[in-house]
């Protein structure tokens, strides 16, 4: 375009000058858009860094309630400055009030990617029903979104705990009830079987080592067995902004004293040289020779918060997370067992951790508490 006889070219700089006829304007142009290319191509243009977000769903310890604690469940997000981290989000657990704490971030079941499920108890899987009922109802052509478990495994007592009959079987109720027939009449682009179509389940053999179960573009996801229940599995996600563990409900192979920790020697092997460790907590108050009443082998399969600091200190994590809390900070129960003494306070949770060695960050968990890798 010619201004006053300049000519003015598009791009980070401009050729300001412009000779007669139209063989030399060509000229002109052409020099000027490749010196517009070469001198954009020499300056490197900035990229958004990338990051780690770290949010606990809910904290609730068992499937008891108290004062509006959300069920297990931790969710991870990752991306970078530009998209505030949310190019992959990943939900593990997902107990009671998951949907609403999610929607508190801004977050809803249609944008998750995957839900992870540490292990087939109700307060850690009782909300998916929720989450993939609310998905379907509003997103009901897809995309689908993958439930990651552990595959079929039958127990030493005789039943098969199953992660993929769950998610098969997960909306069971409102088909018998009607309704999915009922919202599939109103809105026929909804699969006519319910939410179960929209879920791609994948399971795997747990193993005593590190396996990759899931992965999409910078973000991996690995597995561990771990003991809780037959088919407990723990995780990490490893991204270039940092890793984080999932411990879930994991405690020490030998189910009860004498032994060296109450902690997953996997879990402890997983963690090596990760930035965080989320890990559900009993405090040692609860232990059946403190007078709570607690039954004995509900205590023993649970991970104590000394050992824990001690297993971080050893892992060398930078943060430990503390969730899934037994006793919950302030209840004077864990219902139907007692809290001896007074409620206990963060300050407590705090100290029984430190008292394990660890010196690190720790973050006693609340709803929403949320973790960011780099710090801003």
């Amino acid at each position: 375009m010619k201004r006053g006889g300049f000519f003015c070219a598009t791009g980070r700089y401009r050729l300001l000058w412009s000779l007669g006829g139209s063989r030399m304007n060509q000229f002109s142009i052409a020099i000027a858009l490749v010196s517009s290319i070469w001198l954009s191509a020499a300056v490197p243009t900035a990229q958004a860094a990338p990051c780690l977000i770290v949010t606990l769903t809910g904290t609730q310890g068992g499937p008891q309630s108290f004062n509006g604690l959300a069920g297990a469940g931790t969710l991870v997000r990752y991306g970078d400055d530009a998209n505030d981290c949310g190019t992959v989000k990943l939900q593990f657990d997902s107990g009671r009030g998951t949907t609403m704490r999610l929607s508190q971030l801004g977050v809803g079941p249609e944008q998750l990617n995957a839900v992870f499920f540490t292990h087939m108890h109700n307060d850690h899987t009782e909300g998916f029903a929720d989450l993939v009922q609310l998905r379907w109802a509003f997103n009901g052509t897809g995309p689908k979104i993958d439930a990651v478990c552990s595959s079929d495994i039958v127990s030493p007592r005789g039943f098969t705990v199953s992660c993929r009959k769950f998610v098969t079987h997960i909306a069971d109720a409102f088909i018998r009830s009607g309704e999915i027939a009922q919202r599939h009449s109103e809105v026929k682009e909804r699969t006519a079987g319910g939410p179960a179509e929209l879920v791609n389940t994948i399971t795997f053999e747990p193993k005593d080592e590190p396996q990759v179960v899931w992965s999409s573009g910078d973000v991996r996801v690995s597995a561990i067995r771990s003991t809780h229940i037959v088919g407990n599995v723990s995780y990490r996600v490893d991204t270039p902004a940092g890793s984080v563990v999932i411990g879930g409900d994991a405690g020490n192979d030998v189910s009860a004293p004498p032994r060296s920790s109450s902690t997953s020697d996997q879990v402890e092997k997983l963690a090596k040289g990760a930035d965080i460790i989320v890990h559900s907590t009993i405090h040692p108050i609860m232990g059946p020779d403190k007078g709570s009443g607690m039954f004995p082998y509900a205590f023993y399969r649970q991970s104590t918060a000394p050992d824990l600091g001690a297993m971080a200190k050893r892992a060398g994590a930078k943060y430990l997370v503390l969730t899934h809390l037994i006793p919950p900070i302030g209840a004077d129960q864990q219902y139907p067992f007692k809290v001896p003494g007074k409620p206990l306070t963060d300050a407590d949770y705090r100290k029984a951790t430190q008292d394990g060695g660890f010196t690190g960050n720790i973050i006693v968990g609340t709803d929403l508490a949320s973790l960011r890798l780099p710090a801003k």
